[in-house]
């Protein structure tokens, strides 16, 4: 749809094709040309050649009977081309290991894959005692902040599904499955996710997410650090949650998702 603010360098066509693919992929439904333009605040003549150059070139279905208007499949086509985790990797390779810099902790990147918390990309710590968590291992969700953060910002019934699926889950009990989500309510209010590792001792993990359930990319950044004896922990967590907002919002933007 159209947005507030307006770049100085505007393409009124494009924008107008733009937003009848925006409007057409929000309706589970076809729609006329009437019920597009009225939703658009265009008039039907407006959008009539628009419709017409959309369809010809397969990127909207007009059904022959009704006349009524739909997405078709090419965008999809098109986005799975290339891979969303290769886009996110090498936006964010870069922006991690200046975040590993900045706050001298390893850094990681998890995404949900075959229903457990995948690492995908890290950084490492200029320190010389760190925990790193390498690529390719997987973690149970339930249990880790990485999970939780990624479960607090999928789709609610998303993450229902695969709450169902997950053993550790599935073993809480009644009141412990409440505070579990109680949690995910509290990540999605602050945007972070601070606590000592359920899964390992002597940690704590901080984790913020990069993309929600509106942009469909869901990943999260995580730090995993020692509780060593000279850290200051109050100051430096806080300061590590600020540094991993701030860097998650440069790889969003860096792929798109600002």
């Amino acid at each position: 749809m159209q947005t507030e603010t307006k770049s100085k360098y505007q393409a009124p066509a494009l924008e107008k094709g733009l937003d009848i693919l925006e409007y057409l992929s929000q309706q589970s439904v076809p729609v006329s040309q009437t019920e597009i333009a009225v939703s658009l605040n265009k008039s039907s003549n407006e959008i009539y050649r628009m419709l017409v150059c959309l369809e010809d070139r397969g990127y909207i279905i007009r059904d022959e009977v009704s006349s009524k208007y739909k997405l078709s499949l090419k965008l999809y086509h098109l986005s799975h081309q290339h891979s969303v985790i290769d886009e996110l990797r090498t936006a964010a390779i870069y922006l991690m290991e200046e975040l590993s810099s900045e706050v001298r902790e390893a850094c990681h990147m998890s995404i949900i894959y075959h229903d457990k918390v995948m690492v995908v990309l890290h950084s490492r710590s200029p320190e010389p005692i760190a925990l790193s968590i390498e690529e390719g291992n997987l973690f149970p969700v339930a249990l880790t902040a990485s999970g939780k953060v990624l479960l607090a910002y999928m789709k609610p019934e998303a993450a229902s599904a695969l709450l169902q699926k997950d053993n550790d889950y599935i073993k809480f009990s009644a009141e412990q499955k409440d505070d579990f989500k109680e949690t995910l309510k509290q990540i999605k209010a602050k945007g972070y996710y601070l606590k000592q590792s359920e899964f390992a001792d002597g940690i704590v993990d901080v984790s913020v997410p990069v993309g929600n359930e509106k942009t469909g990319v869901n990943a999260c950044l995580t730090i995993s650090r020692l509780h060593t004896k000279t850290a200051v922990h109050k100051e430096k967590d806080e300061l590590i949650i600020v540094a991993m907002k701030k860097y998650a919002q440069k790889i969003q933007k860096k792929i798109g998702l600002i």
